[in-house]
């Protein structure tokens, strides 16, 4: 009988290990928030949707805007109608068929939907119009720049309007999604893992190589690295930087990183709710002496291992917006002390809400070392990310850490963050000539005309400082050596087509 009993023993260890090669399991800093793509605000969300929720544009590795849901697309003469033509091949995870009533019903959702956090991204959309079932127009206001950069973001991911039946009540939808990307909705453990199954009928399914893909949310650097050294998970995102050189060494491993589009942020709360009206940072004298106490050189250093490159101002420098009338400021000491002097706050006592991970608790320990050297008495509390986001959202906070995975159109790093309605300004600052700035910019297609505009806005936003900008994000991926087919893309996305084992 031993033999036997061996015998199924190495036929089980062959079934595991059939089944593991057909599991991809990404390690992730943060959690994701909801994952309804008309609510959700969070970078590790869009991570998930990129295999979760197909898009009606999608962008290459050059940043070039690509089809998706939508074969193609034109403008009319004057800018103001934008026609997709779409695939008709596809269905969502729960069968039902893509088409353009879908397209319109989740795009009208994005815009009515009360806590939508796309509205300010379709601001310009007047009317949605599906006159035949392979064809959606959008009718804006005026010429609409970033319109078809948004459609290859949240703002075009496609969700089965058969969920919106019961009027979208709660939180179903973020909790069970129903889209019609290569990989449907399994389950979520809060904190912990998501579980996404290979959809057969997506149209493109040979493209897509595994049967399942776990992302799990491991916010220690140190502890993700050591799960994907021992094969606990396939991908690891955003790699500690302290540990590049160790990482390149290492020939079980495949360093692969990319220059991103976004930035950290400080952002202050000037104007929402009480915790306002207590916060020595709505003065914009505080924020100014603030911001003198910060070394953004020696966060890249210390902190980023030297490729976060200093950020003043939302605009990366690969980006032809990106100015040179705003270098990042020096510290000065001397000054910022004058300034708190000037605001009767000369030892400010101030909260810093950030995420509970490595690279986030070490930056905030150094922004408290810096700012006390002018007097600032900086309280520190870490908090899981999607939490912070949503106290945040409510006004619960004095100053918060917070990142921006980036996008592809300048008005996607800037517009939502400081206009008076912007859905991602929790700070609620208010100042309506950016505002008529930002609208502005919107409607000019000439990019020496656009960024004009832009310098206008940045010029004033420099002086009042609602946000206040550290270092540019890149995307430190790490693969295991058996991962082939993966490239990093700008967006930050982990991008699944083609990805295989060996």
């Amino acid at each position: 009988m031993k033999p036997i009993t061996m015998l199924l023993g190495g036929i089980m260890l062959g079934a595991a290990a059939l089944s593991h090669a057909q599991v991809l399991r990404i390690g992730m800093q943060d959690d994701p928030d909801t994952l309804d793509p008309h609510r959700s605000r969070t970078y590790a969300a869009r991570i998930v949707f990129t295999s979760l929720c197909d898009k009606l544009v999608d962008t290459d590795a050059k940043l070039n805007f690509v089809p998706a849901l939508a074969k193609s697309w034109s403008w009319n003469d004057d800018d103001t109608k934008l026609t997709l033509k779409l695939r008709d091949d596809v269905v969502f995870h729960d069968g039902s068929k893509f088409d353009a009533q879908a397209a319109k019903a989740n795009l009208d959702r994005a815009k009515t939907l009360p806590d939508s956090q796309r509205k300010s991204e379709l601001t310009s959309v007047t009317q949605v119009d599906a006159p035949d079932a392979t064809t959606l127009v959008i009718t804006v206001a005026q010429p609409d720049a970033p319109l078809l950069a948004q459609l290859s973001d949240r703002a075009g991911m496609m969700l089965s309007a058969k969920t919106f039946a019961d009027k979208d009540s709660g939180t179903s939808i973020g909790r069970n999604p129903v889209c019609s990307g290569p990989y449907k909705f399994v389950e979520r453990v809060q904190n912990d893992r998501i579980v996404l199954e290979k959809f057969d009928n997506y149209y493109d399914a040979d493209k897509f190589a595994f049967k399942q893909v776990v992302y799990m949310f491991i916010p220690d650097s140190t502890v993700r690295l050591s799960n994907l050294r021992s094969d606990g998970i396939d991908i690891l995102e955003r790699l500690n930087p302290t540990d590049v050189a160790d990482v390149k060494q290492d020939k079980a491993l495949n360093f692969q990183s990319v220059a991103g589009l976004g930035f950290r942020q400080l952002m202050f709360n000037t104007n929402n709710g009480e915790r306002a009206k207590t916060n020595p940072l709505s003065d914009k004298r505080v924020r100014q002496a603030f911001q003198l106490t910060i070394d953004r050189n020696a966060i890249s250093e210390v902190i980023g291992g030297g490729i976060f490159p200093p950020a003043q101002q939302p605009f990366p420098p690969a980006s032809p917006y990106h100015s040179d009338k705003f270098p990042p400021k020096q510290p000065d000491i001397a000054k910022a002390k004058a300034l708190l002097k000037e605001a009767g706050q000369e030892n400010a006592k101030v909260e810093l809400t950030f995420a509970n991970n490595t690279i986030e608790s070490s930056a905030a320990q150094m922004i408290q070392a810096m700012a006390g050297q002018a007097g600032f008495q900086v309280s520190l509390r870490p908090t899981e990310y999607a939490a912070m986001l949503s106290d945040s959202a409510q006004g619960k906070f004095q100053f918060d850490m917070r990142g921006w995975s980036g996008r592809v159109d300048p008005d996607g790093n800037i517009y939502s963050f400081v206009t008076c309605k912007g859905t991602l300004n929790d700070g609620k600052y208010c100042n309506p000539k950016v505002d008529e700035l930002l609208n502005k910019a919107r409607t000019i297609s000439d990019q020496t005309e656009r960024k004009a505009v832009y310098d206008e806005a940045q010029t004033i936003l420099q002086d009042e400082l609602p946000s206040m900008y550290l270092y540019y994000q890149p995307w430190p991926f790490v693969t295991s050596s058996k991962v082939q087919g993966f490239v990093p893309y700008p967006d930050g996305m982990i991008r699944l087509r083609g990805v295989s084992f060996k």
